[in-house]
């Protein structure tokens, strides 16, 4: 077999694992948004999440491994939109961020006029 035969063969495997790892780690930040989302009482908008960024990255035993970060949007009122973010190194969830949100108000009943202390 020719030696460019066998750099094409290598490219192409190449390219199909890291086709197949990357919609690994997708489905699992995936999971991971729905659970956060599901925990706080939030609605996960469009059902999805999207790389935002990848790079190489070691883990702690000195590995190499692909740091995967995914952007997804969820909604805590129904008519508003949020940004939240799942990060991954290799297949382990390394952070979960959905974003503050505001706390709302408590008004309290009016208990009347109040009198200085006499």
């Amino acid at each position: 077999m020719p030696w460019m035969e066998i750099v094409g063969l290598a490219l192409l495997l190449a390219g199909a694992w890291f086709w197949m790892d990357s919609s690994k780690a997708r489905e699992a930040g995936m999971r991971a948004a729905r659970a956060a989302c599901d925990a706080d009482g939030l609605l996960l908008l469009d059902d999805t999440v999207a790389l935002g960024m990848l790079r190489p990255e070691r883990d702690d035993a000195g590995r190499l491994r692909l740091r995967r970060v995914y952007h997804f949007e969820y909604s805590d009122t129904g008519n508003n939109r949020r940004r939240g973010s799942v990060t991954l190194l290799g297949s382990e969830l390394v952070m979960l961020y959905v974003g503050p949100r505001p706390v709302p108000e408590i008004v309290l009943p009016d208990e009347g006029p109040r009198l200085p202390p006499s």
